[in-house]
């Protein structure tokens, strides 16, 4: 079911300066800043040949990865986002076979314009997983 990797996403508390590290130090290309108001975060993606690292800082006090901050304040690895053909046929499967979605279980839009959904990480060896339509 589930396709490549899309990006493995790491929560930082200056993205500013995160983006730096990856620019400056080892030489990846990097997105500018775009902020998701919908997912209370900001987003930048590092280019990799296979992938991409998303780095994100929360957008506001009531971001959803405030709290991880707040737990791990250097930041850290939050989730990896694999891709899928169709993400209502794998949320109908992941269902049907007991895994847990996360919200209401309905798409949404995620940084890179396509339908998202999240698996809670109790499910998945206490990572939490993006499904992002291919």
């Amino acid at each position: 079911m589930i396709g490549r990797l899309n990006h493995v996403a790491i929560v930082v508390p200056d993205l500013n300066a995160a983006a730096s590290l990856y620019r400056d130090t080892l030489g990846a290309r990097v997105s500018l800043p775009h902020p998701l108001p919908a997912h209370g975060v900001t987003v930048v993606f590092v280019e990799l040949p296979n992938s991409k690292i998303e780095l994100l800082e929360p957008l506001g006090p009531r971001s959803p990865v405030r709290g991880f901050l707040d737990d791990n304040p250097h930041g850290g690895m939050h989730h990896v986002c694999y891709e899928v053909d169709d993400i209502i046929a794998a949320r109908d499967w992941l269902r049907h076979s007991g895994a847990r979605v996360l919200g209401d279980g309905e798409p949404k839009i995620g940084a890179h314009d396509k339908p998202v959904l999240f698996l809670h990480p109790k499910d998945f060896c206490g990572t939490l997983i993006e499904l992002e339509q291919a």
